[in-house]
């Protein structure tokens, strides 16, 4: 039985049914997908507890507190829920190539 963790990022542009893979090495499965919004971001982890038992939720920093508490509420206690945050300069990189990419606009 392998560890099964459900990576999610978000792209403005992002198909959640096409923008997905699955790495599996036989002890650890990693499932992505990329979403457009916190609500396909639900129902996302929704359907991997369901379908695929996960044992834990990674997130990509683009996720607010918020967004992070949503998503512990929707896959209850038994999975764990953990962002991927970066140091000062980081962030600002991120968040510069976010801007030129458009990530930032309301459409």
């Amino acid at each position: 039985m392998a560890f099964k963790v459900l990576f999610l990022a978000h792209a403005p542009d992002a198909d959640k049914e096409e923008h997905r893979s699955v790495i599996d090495t036989g002890k650890y499965r990693l499932f992505t997908v990329v979403v457009r919004s916190q609500a396909e971001a639900l129902e996302v982890c929704k359907e991997f507890v369901e379908k695929e038992d996960i044992d834990s939720v990674l997130l990509c920093p683009g996720f607010t507190h918020r967004d992070v508490a949503e998503i512990a509420e929707a896959v209850g206690e038994s999975v764990g829920v953990t962002v991927a945050r970066g140091d000062g300069p980081s962030n600002k990189v991120s968040l510069a190539a976010r801007k030129r990419e458009g990530y930032l606009r309301k459409e």
